[in-house]
């Protein structure tokens, strides 16, 4: 699956910060299949599409923070998990550890960040 195009699910509160990393992720060559502000949305998205990687802040809209919905999808088979988050706290990172994500990616997440994602990816698949 080396050339394959990937499908991403970014789930990010801050729309500006959400419309960055859908062009980066486009201009890497890849594609978003959905893009959501809270848990509850990435959930019901996973519904309908089967990303190849989540791409998922920590803080969120709505009941679910990020790391509970990474453990929610990772309990039905969900796809990988990456946290783009601002969070460096060493509770927070802990709780989100659990979780076994591919990655952390310190916002703002640019261009060469996730096309190590990508490889880092790719090279699981």
């Amino acid at each position: 699956m080396t050339n394959a195009t990937l499908v991403f699910l970014v789930v990010e509160d801050e729309r500006i910060i959400s419309l960055a990393m859908e062009m980066h992720i486009r201009q890497l060559g890849h594609r978003v299949g959905a893009s959501v502000a809270s848990g509850e949305a990435a959930l019901a998205a996973l519904a309908s599409m089967r990303p190849d990687l989540v791409l998922m802040d920590i803080h969120l809209e709505g009941e679910l923070d990020g790391i509970e919905t990474a453990r929610l999808m990772q309990e039905h088979g969900g796809p990988p998990v990456a946290y783009a988050t601002a969070y460096t706290d060493p509770d927070t990172r802990a709780r989100a550890q659990s979780t076994r994500p591919l990655a952390f990616l310190p916002k703002p997440v640019g261009p060469a960040e996730l096309k190590a994602l990508v490889q880092q990816l790719r090279s699981l698949l």
